[in-house]
C-alpha cells in the first residue's frame, strides 16, 4: 500500500526553520518524511537527522529521500524523540540550527493494518509506535483500574464523559476482555449519550494512543533535557505542531 504524506502547516513550518545553506536540521518525528522532503527541497546541501520511533516509517522515508542523498548528508535512527540529543551527539553533532515535532499519530499508522490506531477498522487493540514496547491498548482498556482509566480519557482526550465511559469498558471486560477497535469504539458509542459531527470513539482513542506512547512525558523530556542546543542566541527554527487526527 503506497502512503503519502501531506505535511501540515507547511509554509508556517519552512518560515519557521527558515533552512539555510549548509544548516543541521533533525526531524524528530519523521514519519513518511514530507516535511523532511521540503527542508532538502529549499537548500542546495544541508545535514538531515531524521529520528522516529516506527521502524517501518523510517524505511519508507529513505526510500522517499533517497534523491537527495548526493547533495545532502542524511541520517536516518530509530529513536524516540526525547533522546534527540543523545542521537544527534552519536553522529557528532551537539548543537544544530533547527529542530521539527510534528506530534500526533501519523498517516501511516492510521492507514496500515495491524497498528490499533483507528476506531473504524477491526483489528487488535495496540496503538505502539514503536512495536518493540510492552505496554499497548489492550492491556490499558483491560487492566487499568476504572478511576485511572477515566483520568486518563478525561486529562488526555478532554473527553466529558470519560467516567461513563471508563465504567462501560470495566462493565464488559468483567465479562470478556475487549481485544479489537471496533469492539471497543461501538462500547463507547453506546455509553455517550447523543451523536456530533465526530465519532464518538475519537476522544477516547486519542487519549488511549498519548498514553501508550507517553507522548506528553516524552514532550516534557524532550523540552526540558533530551532536547538539542539550537546555534545562536535565540530559537528561532525550533516548530512544535500538534496534530491530533484519528
Amino acid at each position: 500500500m503506497e502512503v503519502i504524506h501531506v505535511p501540515v502547516m507547511l509554509r508556517e513550518v519552512m518560515e519557521m526553520l527558515s533552512p539555510k545553506e549548509g544548516g543541521i536540521y533533525i526531524d524528530a518525528t519523521l514519519g513518511l518524511g514530507g516535511h523532511a522532503e521540503e527542508i532538502l527541497k529549499n537548500v542546495k546541501a544541508c545535514t538531515l537527522i531524521g529520528i522516529d520511533r516506527d521502524e517501518e516509517a523510517i524505511k519508507i522515508a529513505e526510500e522517499r529521500l533517497r534523491r537527495f542523498r548526493l547533495s545532502h548528508s542524511m541520517y536516518f535512527m530509530k529513536e524516540s524523540f526525547s533522546s534527540m540529543s543523545k542521537a544527534a551527539e552519536a553522529l557528532g553533532y551537539r548543537a544544530v540550527d533547527g529542530i521539527l515535532l510534528d506530534l500526533g499519530v501519523s498517516t501511516l499508522q492510521l492507514k496500515a493494518g495491524g497498528k490499533g490506531f483507528s476506531f473504524l477498522k477491526d483489528e487488535p487493540l495496540d496503538m505502539r509506535m514503536d512495536k518493540s514496547q510492552r505496554l499497548t491498548a489492550g492491556e490499558v482498556v483491560n487492566k487499568y483500574p476504572e478511576k485511572r482509566l477515566a483520568d486518563i480519557i478525561y486529562q488526555y482526550g478532554e473527553e466529558r464523559f470519560s467516567r461513563r465511559i471508563a465504567r462501560a469498558i470495566v462493565n464488559t471486560r468483567n465479562k470478556k476482555p475487549i481485544t479489537s477497535c471496533v469492539e471497543l469504539a461501538e462500547i463507547i458509542t453506546k455509553a455517550v449519550p447523543g451523536r456530533g459531527k465526530t465519532h464518538p470513539a475519537t476522544r477516547t482513542f486519542q487519549a488511549l494512543r498519548i498514553e501508550v506512547n507517553k507522548e506528553l512525558e516524552e514532550l516534557e523530556r524532550a523540552i526540558n533535557s533530551g532536547g538539542m542546543p539550537l546555534k545562536g542566541s535565540h530559537q528561532k527554527g525550533c516548530s512544535v505542531l500538534s496534530q491530533k487526527n484519528l
